[in-house]
């Protein structure tokens, strides 16, 4: 498969990578079988070259579409390339002429030698999947038989008397083409390229009618930069029938192969890896063993990768019986993106804004939406739709800087300033924050500062317009530091760039993109507020006390950071209870009363009921609010017999270090959850992704570990900087030797699905 075009991914694939699955590399298809090449020569005068394009794919006519003769006595005239579409590329970024289904070139041949039987074509051209990824300019080789000239046919009459005649040894065409036979150089293209701190990605192409043999690779790295292989993962190729040597795998067209290396810390790098290998021509000849260098850069490491040099013996060849794809080996989607943000900056700014667009729409963002409408729904009678809108940017503003500076500093220094934020004291002064201003909402008090100060800010307020502002301002600055510190594959990605490039102006531009994408659907929300929320009346009261029932949900929502779930459950059934009180749950219904009052009173009766669920599951032992009658189920009691999973847990490097032998001595790998209280997604993951049975059925076959990091102390910070971790939730895998598998790492929230899938490739790589 073509994974090193992964290279190219465009905007929308990276986009999918914030919360669905990221492109599998499987998915990507070979260049050949969606451009499918055919040519022929209708005369000595010309050739004609067509490609048959795949759904969904089309071709570019740009400067990489280029037709070149190898053969002797033939000169090539100018090509004619067929009109195509003039479309806007988003891929590319400008107008180009694409080309969608099928495209025939015909190329002029200004002079034949009338020896020429056959002309070889080198066609280089480039096509895309359609807004998904671009791949690389390709060559391919043609060879084209040609009519031969009347006036010199000589011998080749008697083959144009007799059209039935089939190829054989005495077909000329057949005879130049085993004549012909390309260079080692150009029957085997050799390539490489870095695409993570630790992981090189080599593609080998060999042409039409050439293959490689599987068990000829092996690969060095050439000079002492440190770097060490510790694995390659060859994929399993096809058997053939080989007169060298017997039943053998080979690798038609392109294959390429991860191989992961050890590494010191340091900035990106140029390295030479060196490649034996054999190939042969179809049926015909075998190429002598060869070796050939290419010198590619890596990209940088924060920290070492893997063991040091002197403790690393140079990995060669896995042996042949190797169960490893390449196309299960991952590229993790944080590394990925990093990559991208250093390719191609400027597509990859656009694609973090999008990213962060989706992230809005998670368990560690959305909250801000409440605490948004209450702020302006707190405005009273004085609320317009400007107001409204200058509340909501001034608000995701101060949210996105402080996103960027926050990252910008833990790139930089390691340390995560939103971590340090979920102190249990901070924590509680601003739920009791979120209970006063709810309180003010339903009504108790109004909330403002005594009258001196209101004269004055008045005044300021006179002399600056918006100067009322700096208030909102503040509650963006604590939003983005105490409402959603989990880290996603977004952020990470540009906190690696920072980190290992010290880049801190590329990662914190990403940053503020992603945060203001984050940001976007609450601008929209708020001056939609703006408009629709009553300016005074019965109606603009029961709107604020709405708002502020979301502030209590928010308080709650925190509380969790802090409290057992059993506590978390009774406080979300109390809530409901009230909530159901105040729509009049309990209230007579008069005779002709409205429709409405009888809605109110419904939803209130039903609020008033999962409350009371609530209660009960928080008595009878539950913990987790959202499935409150767990407790109560046949297979939560099985589960809690001591069927479901269980994590050692971790504190430090050296507790890290005695769990790897052991499960190294047992033969097992290992797995590594770093986890907080604090940590919505991590909390998700316990909840609905390690306690699926699927997903437990694989676990069972890892020694499982979980680094609590909910105090952030100088311990847990030491362990997270070991592996360059910024904060959960993270998952780290490691073989049976104790190594990281580093291309397995995960950040971010996972569906059962998700991980089960991504388990299977780790157990098979194990």
């Amino acid at each position: 498969m073509n994974k090193l075009l992964t290279i190219l991914i465009t905007t929308s694939g990276l986009l999918l990578s914030a919360t669905l699955p990221a492109i599998e590399f499987d998915e990507v298809r070979d260049f050949e079988d969606v451009f499918v090449i055919s040519a022929q020569a209708p005369g000595r005068d010309r050739v004609e070259v067509s490609w048959k394009i795949a759904d969904e794919y089309y071709l570019y006519n740009n400067k990489f579409l280029q037709f070149t003769s190898t053969s002797d006595g033939v000169v090539l005239g100018e090509p004619q390339v067929p009109p195509g579409e003039i479309k806007f590329d988003d891929l590319i970024g400008e107008e180009v002429e694409k080309y969608h289904g099928s495209m025939t070139v015909t190329i002029p041949l200004v002079s034949v030698a009338p020896d020429v039987i056959a002309v070889q074509l080198r066609v280089r051209s480039q096509g895309c999947w359609e807004n998904i990824l671009c791949y690389p300019p390709t060559e391919q080789v043609l060879l084209v038989s040609l009519p031969p000239d009347l006036a010199t046919a000589g011998p080749l009459a008697g083959l144009l008397e007799d059209p039935l005649a089939g190829p054989g040894e005495a077909d000329p065409v057949f005879s130049l083409f085993n004549e012909q036979a390309l260079s080692p150089e150009d029957a085997f293209v050799y390539e490489s390229i870095g695409v993570s701190a630790d992981t090189a990605l080599v593609r080998f192409t060999a042409q039409p009618g050439y293959y490689l043999y599987r068990d000829k690779f092996d690969f060095r790295v050439i000079g002492d930069d440190g770097f060490v292989i510790r694995e390659v993962a060859l994929p399993d190729g096809v058997v053939k029938d080989d007169p060298e040597f017997g039943s053998v795998p080979v690798y038609y067209g392109q294959v390429e192969i991860p191989v992961i290396f050890n590494r010191p810390a340091g900035p990106a790098v140029n390295i030479t890896l060196e490649a034996d290998f054999q190939g042969c021509r179809d049926g015909e000849i075998c190429y002598p063993p060869m070796s050939r260098a290419v010198t590619f850069e890596m990209p940088a490491a924060a920290a070492a990768i893997g063991k040091p040099v002197a403790e690393t013996r140079q990995a060669s060849t896995v042996d042949a019986g190797m169960k490893v794809s390449a196309a299960m080996i991952p590229v993790n989607q944080q590394d990925r993106l990093a990559f991208y943000l250093t390719d191609k900056p400027t597509r990859a700014i656009f694609a973090f804004f999008i990213a962060g667009l989706l992230l809005a729409f998670t368990p560690c963002v959305f909250p801000m939406v409440p605490i948004l409408s209450g702020i302006i729904a707190g405005q009273g009678d004085s609320l317009t739709a400007m107001k409204a809108l200058w509340i909501s940017l001034v608000y995701v503003l101060a949210m996105a800087v402080t996103y960027t500076i926050a990252g910008v500093l833990a790139g930089l220094f390691g340390q995560n300033l939103q971590a340090a934020f979920q102190n249990p004291w901070i924590i509680s002064g601003f739920v009791l924050i979120f209970i006063a201003l709810a309180l003010s909402m339903f009504g108790f008090y109004e909330l403002q500062l005594p009258g001196r100060w209101r004269t004055r800010l008045t005044e300021a307020s006179n002399r600056q317009a918006g100067g009322q502002l700096w208030g909102v301002a503040v509650m963006g600055f604590l939003s983005a530091l105490i409402v959603g510190p989990c880290v996603a594959p977004p952020l990470m990605a540009a906190l690696i760039v920072i980190g290992e490039s010290g880049d801190a102006v590329l990662g914190g531009t990403a940053l503020f993109a992603m945060s203001m994408g984050m940001g976007a659907p609450l601008i929209l929300f708020g001056v939609s507020a703006g408009k629709l929320i009553p300016r005074a009346g019965a109606w603009m009261d029961a709107v604020k006390a709405v708002f502020g029932v979301g502030m209590l949900a928010v308080a709650i929502w925190m509380l969790e950071r802090i409290l057992a779930g059993g506590l978390i459950m009774l406080l979300w059934g109390v809530l409901a209870i009230a909530c159901g009180i105040y729509l009049g749950a309990m209230e007579r219904i008069e005779a002709g009363a409205l429709g409405w009052r009888r809605l109110w009173k419904s939803l209130g009766i039903v609020l008033m009921v999962l409350g009371s669920v609530e209660i009960i599951g928080a008595a009878a032992g539950g913990d987790y609010w959202l499935r409150p009658l767990e407790r109560f189920t046949p297979a939560t009691a099985g589960a809690s017999a001591g069927e479901q999973v269980e994590f050692r847990r971790i504190k430090s490097l050296q507790d890290l270090e005695k769990a790897l032998v052991q499960a190294s001595s047992s033969g097992k790998g290992a797995m590594l959850d770093f986890y907080a209280d604090w940590c919505v997604e991590c909390i998700r993951m316990e909840k609905n992704t390690f306690n699926d049975t699927g997903v437990q059925v694989l676990l069972n076959r890892l020694q499982l570990l979980q680094a609590d990091v909910t105090a952030n102390d100088d311990t847990d910070q030491e362990l997270m900087k070991k592996f360059g971790i910024i904060g959960p939730p993270a998952i780290l895998f490691f073989n049976r030797q104790g190594e990281e598998m580093r291309a397995y790492r995960l950040v971010g929230y996972f569906t059962p699905e998700e991980f089960v899938s991504h388990l299977q490739k780790v157990v098979a790589a194990q």
